[in-house]
């Protein structure tokens, strides 16, 4: 099989109605997204991030040829994220242009036959949120809920709202931390904000449940991790607040997103480094497309067995075929999850486009390329053979 032919292998019947689409988030794909905290910490005189965001790849322009390219490639779902910081620019100020904008974006996926799945939060906060403390502000809980609120004007006919993207990552902190638990400094994540962040999300989908329609969820980062022989203890405590405490908080939700990417293997203390000749992504991570399957069945086994979707999973590589080689054993670890009994509505590819890796541009994960001085768009081979197999609705056979 080459990069430009469909996929030839045998496969195996997606589940029917299986939602076939690709992902983005605001932030990394609009631009000039000036209002958020992240924006304000990439041009600060302090920022370690290599490069800011600046006009991303100008999809806030240029969303209607987005979803016109990937609805073309085959795919019948697109999940992007709104921004907060748009339609609250300051406290209690809603901007109703805004959230007309949202809304064409939601009418122009109706009208290309393409679902919309709207992420509310995808890690950037307003900037009056993050002078306030971000996640550690007295208020936040109550000011997502009525940022929930106020997004329930757009989505009276959108089926599935992702609350909060990767709650796990935003509070996975490196640095020290006043935790309100503990009374000390704490390293590493936040009880205290991993709880907050669980009570805003609560709280989000008890206003999403109100409309009577919309499935609500959020989606946590799965970073498979694996225990060096003999630190299965060690590997249980590295990862409770780093990923198993938030999928206990989705046991009462209507679904379940599953973000894979990698594994992380933990020894006595902590993660354990790959060999050197372990072949890596442009994001620095091992090249493990067999960590899908096991997410999947390890978030059905703490979450008890919601439904779960697939939000995200790729590869950052500048090698299309490479590209199609990870995400066919992805698939194939999808495949075989779902035989095993594993409920799963849908898979969303990371990325749609060649976007802001927040930090850089270096790492293209886009299904479609993006050129960085005139915004071009050029499909890659992986669209359109990744849309062959949602047209068939089939999953390569494990």
């Amino acid at each position: 099989m080459t990069a430009t032919t469909p996929y030839s292998g045998e496969t195996v019947p997606a589940p029917e109605g299986f939602i076939w689409g690709a992902a983005t988030a605001a932030h990394q794909i609009e631009g000039q997204n000036v209002n958020t905290s992240h924006w304000e910490y990439e041009y600060s005189e302090n920022t370690t991030v290599q490069e800011p965001s600046g006009d991303a790849v100008d999809s806030y322009h240029r969303y209607p040829e987005d979803i016109a390219l990937l609805a073309a490639g085959g795919l019948t779902a697109y999940r992007f994220s709104i921004e907060w910081a748009r339609i609250e620019p300051e406290k209690g100020v809603v901007s109703r242009a805004q959230l007309d904008h949202y809304r064409r974006m939601i009418d122009t996926c109706r009208d290309a036959g393409v679902e919309p799945i709207v992420t509310l939060h995808h890690f950037t906060v307003p900037r009056w949120q993050g002078r306030d403390g971000g996640w550690y502000a007295d208020d936040v809980v109550d000011r997502f809920r009525r940022y929930t609120e106020t997004a329930t004007a757009i989505l009276d006919d959108v089926e599935w709202v992702v609350t909060i993207n990767e709650p796990n990552m935003m509070v996975n902190q490196d640095e020290a931390k006043i935790d309100t638990d503990n009374g000390v400094n704490f390293p590493g994540p936040s009880p205290h904000v991993a709880q907050v962040i669980a009570a805003a999300h609560h709280a989000s989908v008890e206003v999403l449940r109100g409309l009577g329609h919309v499935k609500a969820g959020w989606s946590v980062a799965n970073q498979v991790f694996q225990a060096v022989p003999g630190f299965e203890k060690e590997r249980d405590e590295w990862g409770y607040w780093r990923e198993d405490y938030y999928l206990e908080q989705a046991r009462d939700d209507d679904f379940i997103g599953v973000q894979s990417y990698l594994r992380t293997i933990i020894g006595a203390d902590g993660p354990v480094p790959f060999p050197d000749d372990v072949e890596r992504t442009l994001t620095g991570w091992e090249y493990y497309p067999e960590a899908l399957g096991h997410a999947l069945r390890h978030t059905r086994e703490v979450t008890g067995g919601i439904p779960m979707m697939v939000t995200e999973n790729g590869m950052a590589t500048a090698d299309d075929a490479r590209r199609i080689d990870y995400t066919t054993g992805a698939l194939q670890g999808l495949a075989a999850a779902v035989a095993d009994g594993c409920d799963v509505r849908g898979y969303l590819h990371w990325s749609l486009l060649d976007n802001y890796e927040w930090g850089s541009f270096r790492p293209t994960f886009g299904l479609i390329g993006v050129d960085r001085e005139t915004f071009v768009r050029t499909p890659k081979p992986s669209l359109a053979w990744l849309g062959d197999l949602a047209q068939r609705n089939v999953l390569p056979a494990p």
